[in-house]
Parts: C-alpha cells; structure tokens; sequence
C-alpha cells in the first residue's frame, strides 16, 4: 500500500473546555473517496476546519503528503494541494460565474489576486491563461453558457456545482466536500454523486462529509464515523452498514439510509 495521502494522528480540538474532536487519528490514500459521517455535534465541521486550517487543533498532528501541517495557514495549505467546499455557500454572488471560477483560480497562479484586480500590464497574458482555463471548468460542468451570468442569480444546484468549479480551479491533489449534496432533490444529488466519482476517476482524492447516505454508501471506497468527537467505526460501505454502533448512532436516524 502507498503512503497516505492524508494522516490524522491524535487529533483533538477543545472548545471551552469540551472535546468537539478527541483524540482521532485515521488516513486517507491516494486516489480514494473518504466519506466521514455523524450526526450534528459529532465533530465533523470542526475536522475538516483543522485539515483546512480554518481552526488549528489543541492537540495532535495532521501531515499531508508527508509533511507536517497542523501549524501552516490557509493559504499555504492551499498552496500544497488542499481546497475545500463549504456547507454554506462560499461564492461571490455579485461578482460573474466566470470571475469566480478565476479567483479560485488566482490562488494557486503566479500573479495574485490583488494584482489581478490592479490589471498590472504584466497580469495581462496571465489572466487571459486563467480566463481559458477557467472557461474549460465550466464547460466541464455544464457552465460555461452561464459565464457571464451574476453568480447569484444561480439556482441552488448550480451554486454547489460553481463553489465545486471554483475549489479545482486551485489545481488541488485533495478535495475536502463539506456536505455537497445538502439541500440538493434526489436528481441533483445523483448529479453531484456522478460529477465526484468522474473527478474520483480522474485521480483525485475525496474527503466528503455528508448526511445524505445514499450518496455516502454508493461512492465512497472508505467511511468514518464520528460519535461525539470520537472514532466509533470506520471500513467500507458494507462493514459500516452493519456496524450495530453505526446502526444505533447514525443510520436509524437517516430516512433515507
């Protein structure tokens, strides 16, 4: 087996003195999707906070790609290889579909985004590179006759499908999915199950939090199941599923399981 990808190793976050994440180690190989499950409270937001960087972690270490990381900023996480998607939509409703797209995009560039805005003569050809590129996103995605549409006029479905153009216009190695089917009817969410297994097959690497279980169990290659804030199960969709703890704590709870 490869090196992981991601390694979690005893990973704790206290918030005024409650464990929101305690003690949890696991990993994450190269080219799987990792779903991570648990009810509201179970410490899943607080997880991938700490992968991001968004919260550093009160204990514990995280190395991605065999570097240590629990102590660099957002930015240069990003920098290596890690974008995200949020439960709440992160987009920039009154900038275009294409302009968000190329801000994800001017993260990992050469020029930066305050040069960009700048139009520095020597961001010219640069932009006009982040602008194709970004076109060839939204084409992948279906989006691309909506470029020049306010990205708030966007129905819901379309927004998800955006914030998820916007993270890989970062080039990332992993891709973490903070519930990328909330809120989404059934044909939307089998869209957004399709659109991750093509990036899955394409070789990229998927942590996925999400409550929707249908999606959950059909695509992940591996699943975590938190209790608060705690490791209670983790194997694929078959050992998960009949996992009495899982079955007790989580999946009784889901209608659509």
């Amino acid at each position: 087996m490869s090196d992981p990808i991601l390694k979690v190793t005893d990973l704790s976050r206290n918030f005024d003195g409650i464990k929101a994440v305690s003690d949890l180690s696991f990993v994450v190989q190269p080219g799987e999707i990792k779903a991570v499950i648990g009810p509201n409270g179970a410490g899943k937001s607080t997880l991938f906070n700490m992968i991001a960087g968004v919260t550093p972690p009160s204990s514990g270490e995280i190395h991605f790609q065999g570097q240590r990381i629990d102590a660099l900023p957002t930015a240069k996480r990003a920098e290596m290889g890690i974008a995200r998607t949020f439960q709440n939509l992160q987009i920039f409703p009154e900038m275009t579909v294409l302009e968000n797209v190329m801000a994800g995009r001017h993260m990992s560039g050469d020029i930066g985004m305050m040069r960009a805005i700048l139009r520095l003569p020597a961001t010219v050809a640069e932009e006009r590179r982040i602008s194709a590129e970004a076109m060839e996103l939204l084409g992948r995605f279906g989006l691309k006759g909506l470029a020049t549409t306010r990205a708030g006029d966007l129905s819901f479905g379309q927004s998800k499908i955006l914030e998820l153009a916007r993270a890989l216009a970062c080039d990332p190695t992993l891709l973490l999915l903070d519930e990328p089917a909330a809120g989404l009817p059934h044909a939307e969410a089998d869209e957004m199950s399709r659109v991750i297994r093509e990036l899955n097959a394409g070789g990229m690497t998927v942590v996925l939090v999400e409550h929707n279980m249908r999606m959950v169990m059909s695509i992940s290659h591996d699943i975590l199941v938190l209790n608060n804030g705690q490791w209670i199960a983790e194997g694929d969709a078959k050992h998960v599923s009949t996992h009495p703890d899982v079955l007790a704590a989580y999946l009784g709870e889901e209608e659509d399981a």
